[in-house]
């Protein structure tokens, strides 16, 4: 019998050694179950011929072309990708709806020995869980955020705290993106519906008896929208300020960012594109600093005359949520840092409980 997932990271999942995903690369490479592995019955070419047939020629054809190729498909997984599995192991397999690509080759193990599984409604039905949690909510537990300008070290604080026992969603982590003009990350960004997957695992997670502290963002990071139940949460949650003076600001940043500073054509392109926003001496002096390699000056520059100013007044829209300031001197003792936040924590949720 299929197995009917009611949860995103279902108990029942960690009952397989293998949860196999057959669908083509394409729709694993966008977005799959959690541990999941590939063995695509139908590759994309494939599956776009079987397509094309099916509605240009007449079902039968297609059905018995796609099951020619599943049959070779599967006897090259079995022979190459299986061949060390014995006879006690157990697998989950799943395509999009549960239909036949999972049926075929679940077919083909079982008549081998082995036992296997299939979900009730595929892919689809574990999406559909996931999309429920995170645009209907609500957020199991109470969600604080690390607010503070550009620079002031809010991700690598939220992992010191993590590590003093809190609980964290670390969206820029997940969105594989600092969510800045310069926060892209070597390898590119998740599709939508896989980040949507990692924190729907992320708030299943979580000790409704604690807060979830997440760091202060716009409603996108990068090219990745924040799911309409936790951006709610966000916006209606207290939030607690680092207060770090510009130069130390610049110093962790040109750190921070020494990935950027590497590629200097894209460091160039990216100040290019703030032309419209700056006198053109501003513009051209950020391109000298850059070329100069005082990336200091720069990130000092370019907060002070574009980040800030435009921070400030989205932090204005936030002025009443706001219940704590902690003023940082100095970036270079993170754990130091987290413990002020931490103590602010717990002095608001001491206000909550009074």
């Amino acid at each position: 019998m299929p197995v009917n997932l009611t949860r995103v990271a279902d108990p029942a999942l960690a009952g397989f050694d293998d949860i196999i995903d057959v669908r083509s690369p394409s729709e694993f490479a966008e977005d799959h179950l959690p541990g999941a592995i590939n063995l695509p019955v139908l590759d994309d070419e494939e599956r776009a011929r079987v397509g094309t047939i099916y509605k240009q020629v007449s079902p039968f054809d297609a059905r018995k072309l796609g099951a020619a190729l599943v049959a070779r498909n599967a006897a090259r997984h079995i022979s190459e990708v299986l061949t060390d599995r014995d006879g006690a192991w157990k697998a989950l397999v799943y395509c999009w709806r549960g239909g036949q690509r999972s049926g075929s080759f679940a077919t083909i193990l079982r008549q081998i020995g082995w036992r296997i599984d299939t979900i009730e409604g595929g892919y689809k039905s574990w999406r559909a869980l996931v999309v429920d949690l995170v645009q209907n909510g609500p957020v199991a537990a109470p969600v604080v955020v690390l607010d503070g300008n550009t620079g002031s070290a809010k991700t690598a604080v939220l992992h010191r705290l993590a590590k003093r026992g809190a609980q964290i969603i670390d969206l820029e982590g997940l969105a594989r993106h600092r969510g800045s003009l310069f926060g892209a990350m070597r390898g590119g960004q998740p599709s939508q519906k896989m980040f949507e997957g990692k924190l729907a695992l992320a708030l299943e997670g979580l000790d409704p008896a604690h807060p979830v502290l997440v760091e202060a963002e716009s409603s996108r990071v990068g090219d990745l929208l924040v799911p309409k139940a936790l951006w709610q949460a966000v916006c209606a949650a207290p939030r607690i300020r680092l207060e770090v003076p510009l130069g130390e600001r610049a110093a962790y940043s040109a750190r921070d960012y020494r990935d950027v500073v590497e590629e200097p054509e894209r460091l160039d392109a990216i100040i290019a594109a703030l032309s419209p926003l700056h006198p053109a001496e501003r513009i051209e002096g950020w391109l000298a600093q850059a070329k100069a390699g005082e990336w200091r000056e720069l990130a000092e520059g370019l907060m002070r005359d574009h980040y800030d100013p435009r921070y400030r007044k989205h932090r204005e829209r936030y002025a009443a949520r706001e219940k704590a300031v902690v003023p940082v001197s100095s970036l270079q003792d993170l754990d130091a840092v987290a413990g002020q936040v931490e103590a602010a924590l717990e002095r608001l949720r001491g206000q909550g409980r009074g």
